[in-house]
C-alpha cells in the first residue's frame, strides 16, 4: 500500500464524517423525475448573514461604495498613516490573492455546467451581499488587532471571538468559538490554502506539456513541488511585509491579464452578448426548466459565489489586520472592494466568456470546471490554455502565500505568540508544497475543505454577537467623515 493511499485511508472516515456535518443539507424541492434539489446549511448560514447585515447597516455596500473606492485610492490618506505593518492596498491585494483563483476559473464554470447561465446573477447576488459581509468582519479583524513586541500586528476573528465574550458570564464559549476558528484555519490553510493549490498547479503544468503520456514533468512532481516551495519559502519567510510586496504586484497583473482576455472574446464575439445575457436573466428568473431548474441556478451561484470570494470566512480580516489605518471603519470599506472584485468583476467575466462561446450546451460528455472554461476561451484565442497554465501557476502561487500567513497568525494565537510556533508553521508549510505535488490525498484535501467551510460558524456567531457595537461605530465613522 502506497504512503497517500495509506493516509487517505486512515483519514477517510474522519474526513467524511466531518464533510457530512459541515454540508449537512435540507430538502427544499422535489423534481416530477423523483430528484431531489438540496440545499446545504452551511450555505443559508452565510447568506443570512450578508442580508441581515446588509438591511441592519442599511446597504453600506451601495451606499459607502464611492467611499470607499476614495480611501482605497488616498483621498483621505495623511501623512502619518497610523499603526499596521502594511498600506492599505497591500492589505486588500494580500487578501484577494487568497481569494483570486481556481474558483474564478474552474467555479464558474462548475456552477453554469449544474445550474445554467442564470447561477451567474446569483453569483453576482451572493458578491453584492458578501460585500457587506467582508466589510464587518475585517473591520473587526482591525478594532480588536494586537500589537506585538517585534512591532507587527495580529487580528482576526480569534481575537474578536475571544474577547467579545470576555466579560459576560458566557466567556468561556468566546475562547472556545476562538480556539475552533484557529484550528479550522490552520487546518485550512494546509489543506485548501496549500495541498490543492500545489496539486492543481502541477496537474495544469503536465497537462500543458503534453500531458501524462508525453510531458517531462509526469514523473517529476517532487521536483515542481521543491521549485514551487522554494519559491513560497522565498516570500513568506519575509513575513507580511514580503508576502504584501509579492501580492500587490502579482495580483493586479493577473487580474488585468484575466480580465483583459476575457473582454477581447466577449468583443470578438460582440454578435452573442445580447443573447447570452438574455439566457442569463432568463436562467436566474424564469422556469424554463422547471421551479427546481430555477432552484439549482440559485442554489449553484450562492454555492460558487461563497467558494469565490469567502466573504463570512473570516479569512481576509486576518490580512486586513495588518494594515496601516487609525480607523478600523475606514478599512472595512477597502476589504468591501474583495468581493466586488473577485465575484462582480472576475467571475461575471468568466461567466460571460462561457455563456457567449456556448461551450456549456456543446460539450455535455461531463467537461467541467477548469477545462471547461479553457475550451471557451480557446474557441477564440487558441493559445490561451497557454495563458491559463500560467494563470493557474501565479493563482496557486499567491494564494499559497496569502494563507500561509493566515495559517501562522492562527499558529501563533494558539501558542502565544511564539516566535518558534510561526516559524515551524512556515516550515511544515513549505514542505507540504511538495507533498501536494507527489502525492494524492483526496481526503485530506476533503477534510480540510470542510475545515475552511467550518471557519463561518464560529466566525458569524462573532460578528452577531459585536452587531449592535458595530453599528455604533459606523454610525461614529460616517459622522465624522461627514458622508
Amino acid at each position: 500500500m502506497s504512503i497517500d493511499t495509506a493516509i487517505n485511508k486512515t483519514v477517510a472516515p474522519f474526513a467524511d464524517s466531518l464533510f457530512s456535518v459541515v454540508f449537512a443539507s435540507i430538502d427544499i424541492w422535489t423534481n416530477p423525475d423523483g430528484s431531489v434539489v438540496e440545499m446545504p446549511i452551511i450555505l443559508v448560514w452565510l447568506l443570512m448573514v450578508g442580508i441581515f447585515f446588509s438591511f441592519y447597516l442599511g446597504f453600506p455596500n451601495i451606499r459607502y461604495f464611492k467611499h470607499a473606492v476614495d480611501v482605497i485610492r488616498g483621498k483621505y490618506d495623511t501623512k502619518k498613516a497610523g499603526d499596521g505593518s502594511i498600506n492599505r492596498f497591500q492589505a486588500l491585494a494580500t487578501t484577494l490573492s487568497g481569494t483570486v483563483g481556481l474558483g474564478n476559473i474552474a467555479g464558474v464554470a462548475v456552477a453554469i455546467s449544474v445550474g445554467g447561465p442564470g447561477a451567474v446573477v446569483w453569483m453576482v447576488f451572493m458578491g453584492l451581499i458578501g460585500m457587506t459581509t467582508k466589510f464587518v468582519e475585517c473591520a473587526l479583524g482591525v478594532k480588536y488587532r494586537i500589537k506585538l513586541p517585534d512591532g507587527n500586528f495580529s487580528g482576526g476573528p480569534m481575537y474578536y471571538l475571544d474577547q467579545c465574550l470576555r466579560n459576560t458570564t458566557a466567556k468561556h464559549l468566546g475562547s472556545f468559538l476562538a480556539g475552533l476558528f484557529a484550528v479550522c484555519c490552520i487546518a485550512g490553510a494546509i489543506g485548501g490554502g496549500n495541498l490543492f493549490q500545489s496539486n492543481q498547479a502541477y496537474e495544469q503544468l503536465v497537462n500543458v506539456t503534453g500531458g501524462a503520456e508525453m510531458s517531462f514533468f509526469a514523473d517529476k512532481g517532487w521536483l515542481v513541488g521543491l521549485i514551487l516551495g522554494g519559491l513560497v519559502a522565498s516570500v513568506i519567510l519575509g513575513g507580511i511585509k514580503s508576502i504584501a510586496r509579492v501580492t500587490s504586484k502579482i495580483v493586479p497583473i493577473m487580474g488585468a491579464i484575466y480580465v483583459g482576455t476575457g473582454l477581447i472574446v466577449i468583443i470578438i464575439n460582440y454578435q452573442n452578448i445580447g443573447p447570452a445575457f438574455a439566457a442569463i436573466f432568463a436562467g436566474a428568473f424564469t422556469f424554463q426548466s422547471g421551479l427546481g431548474g430555477l432552484l439549482g441556478a440559485i442554489i449553484m451561484g450562492i454555492q460558487r459565489g461563497a467558494f469565490s470570494n469567502e466573504a463570512g470566512f473570516g479569512s481576509a480580516a486576518i490580512g486586513h489586520a495588518a494594515a496601516q489605518t487609525k480607523d478600523h471603519v475606514s478599512q472595512g470599506f477597502v476589504a468591501m472592494l474583495g468581493p466586488f472584485i473577485d465575484t462582480i468583476i472576475i467571475c461575471t467575466v468568466t461567466g460571460l466568456v462561457i455563456t457567449i462561446s456556448g461551450v456549456y450546451e456543446t460539450y455535455t460528455d461531463g467537461m467541467a470546471g477548469v477545462a471547461l472554461t479553457s475550451k471557451a476561451f480557446a474557441d477564440t484565442i487558441s493559445w490561451f490554455p497557454y495563458l491559463l497554465a500560467l494563470s493557474v501557476f501565479l493563482f496557486a502561487f499567491s494564494t499559497m502565500i496569502s494563507w500561509s500567513y493566515y495559517g501562522v497568525k492562527a499558529t501563533m494565537f494558539l501558542f502565544g505568540e511564539s516566535p518558534i510556533a510561526r516559524d515551524a508553521f512556515k516550515v511544515f508549510f513549505c514542505l507540504c508544497t511538495i507533498v501536494g505535488t507527489t502525492v494524492d490525498l483526496n481526503a485530506v484535501i476533503k477534510l480540510t475543505d470542510a475545515m475552511i467551510f467550518a471557519m463561518a460558524i464560529p466566525n458569524i456567531i462573532g460578528m452577531y454577537i459585536l452587531a449592535s457595537e458595530f453599528k455604533g461605530d459606523l454610525k461614529a465613522y460616517t459622522k465624522k467623515m461627514k458622508i
